[in-house]
């Protein structure tokens, strides 16, 4: 069978249009331990900004759940045109790495597909994950869209494009044994290439403290616009991500792009050590979802939310930047971007 790259398909940077942002709605007790109870509060204030911009498709693992969001969102106000309730079970919440990788091909009889890459919740650190693994293919039956198998583990959180070729990544999750042990690096970077349909494969190393996904890309260093890259650093030589993300301001300064040019690196501040019950959490605003006209970015109650919210908007004159709460949410290791999944349009 041929790759979606033979046959013309590639995964779009997440600034193009799209038609919606796909969810699963939060229920696993185990990721919030003791603090699950604002989260279903969290997730439908997500819904109700994105739903002012594009429609919102949520997974819903049964009809009690159905009737539990469906009543929450109207609720708090939005429109029921505006979003979707999809009866797909899932093991847990995060839609990013669980969710289906949409791929496009404007010149194709199918203009849109599906990538299912295999799932083991981040090297089989979070057990069952059975449901969460065939989500993708679920989305591809509800939507009429064929689906490419790959066969090796990859989780969205740990990519970015730039929509031009570029693949960003990170040493830590992608070389990791407990992933595709069977696969070198070279080969990693082929099957990237092949199924994202990109050129070129760039490599970060180390991710922040505190993220059980070791190391994905999207609370690191995030592409804003075909050749501008932001990426995260931690201004107190005294905290433990300080080094780990001076060496990937340093690294990102000798990447090219596909044409062989330096990138524009614009630095992005630390929400300071965010932590709760001793444990040190994986916040940071890298962690924010772009969609059709709005930025979404999480910020946690530090004086640094402001500077980042105005980093962003420079970056993205033409959208509305919009902070949310993400204090709680972060508890369950990851926000905004973790949980969500953009569908493209084409």
């Amino acid at each position: 069978m041929k790759t979606p790259k033979q046959l013309g398909y590639r995964f779009p940077a997440e600034w193009e249009p799209q038609t919606s942002t796909w969810l699963s709605w939060a229920h696993k007790l185990e990721s919030w331990p003791d603090k699950f109870e604002p989260v279903p509060f969290v997730y439908t204030n997500i819904v109700k900004t994105i739903a002012r911009f594009q429609h919102v498709n949520i997974n819903v693992k049964d009809d009690a759940m159905y009737e539990d969001v469906h009543s929450r969102l109207t609720l708090a106000g939005v429109p029921e045109d505006r979003f979707t309730l999809h009866r797909i079970p899932t093991n847990d919440a995060w839609c990013r790495d669980h969710g289906p990788a949409f791929v496009i091909n404007p010149d194709a009889a199918q203009k849109k597909a599906v990538v299912d890459w295999g799932y083991n919740a981040w090297g089989g650190k979070y057990p069952p994950f059975d449901l969460d693994d065939v989500v993708p293919t679920k989305v591809a039956e509800i939507l009429g869209l064929p689906v490419f198998h790959p066969g090796i583990v990859m989780e969205g959180g740990a990519i970015d494009v730039n929509g031009k070729g570029c693949l960003l990544t990170t040493k830590a999750c992608l070389l990791n044994e407990n992933r595709n042990p069977h696969l070198t690096q070279e080969q990693i970077e082929t099957y990237l290439k092949e199924y994202y349909g990109q050129e070129k494969i760039l490599w970060l190393n180390d991710g922040i403290v505190g993220d059980d996904t070791d190391g994905h890309i999207d609370d690191l260093a995030r592409f804003v616009n075909p050749t501008t890259i932001v990426t995260c650093v931690e201004e107190d030589p005294a905290d433990e991500n300080y080094a780990i993300l001076q060496e990937n301001l340093e690294l990102l300064r000798t990447l090219t792009d596909q044409d062989g040019k330096p990138f524009t690196i614009v630095e992005l501040p630390m929400p300071g050590h965010v932590a709760y019950d001793g444990q040190r959490l994986p916040a940071s605003y890298a962690n924010f979802l772009i969609g059709n006209g709005f930025v979404i970015v999480p910020v946690f109650n530090h004086p640094n939310d402001l500077k980042a919210l105005t980093i962003l908007q420079a970056q993205f004159p033409d959208r509305a930047v919009i902070g949310i709460d993400c204090v709680d949410l972060v508890w369950g290791l990851g926000t905004l971007h973790c949980i969500s999944q953009q569908e493209p349009a084409v």
